[in-house]
């Protein structure tokens, strides 16, 4: 065999090594982000609750999701652990350490669109000249529909 026909399995199981090897390395940082937990520390779960550590067992940890409410865990649903700032801006709100570095989107979009009064006359002459699409009643006063108006009362063919 040649070189040629063995440099495509060398590829493969070099990119199967190093794919291997960052999963393995991030498996790991999250082993040790669990492991480095403490009492009091703000956790998110992996299903999105927030939550309080209380006690850490060997497989286990002991949450508060709520003043008096206690769940217990398994080590492994644990997603993140959050520093004190960022735990508390999520789950009480404290927004005073918050910076924005860029533009603040307003509520709603009317100060979005700049409207002038030119373009305002122009849309109000538009409104008055709008062209009516429903219906008209029939004038003839036909059979037809005086049997569709009976029927729409509920008082049709049932006898």
């Amino acid at each position: 065999m040649s070189l040629v026909t063995l440099l495509p399995f060398i590829v493969l199981i070099g990119a199967m090594f190093l794919m291997t090897r960052s999963a393995k390395k991030k498996q790991q940082a999250a082993a040790q982000m669990r492991n480095d937990m403490q009492p009091g520390t703000g956790v998110r779960t992996i299903g999105g609750m927030y939550a309080t550590v209380k006690e850490i067992q060997d497989d286990t940890v002991l949450l508060e999701v709520a003043p008096g409410v206690h769940a217990i865990y398994a080590k492994n649903s644990i997603g993140a652990v959050l520093d004190d700032a960022e735990y508390n801006r999520i789950v009480h709100g404290d927004d005073e350490d918050l910076k924005v570095d860029g533009a603040v989107v307003p509520d709603d979009a009317s100060s979005l669109t700049a409207t002038e009064t030119a373009e305002a006359d122009t849309a109000d002459d538009a409104d008055d000249a709008k062209i009516d699409l429903g219906k008209k009643a029939e004038a003839d006063g036909s059979k037809d529909s005086e049997v569709k108006d009976a029927k729409a009362d509920g008082e049709g063919d049932a006898k």
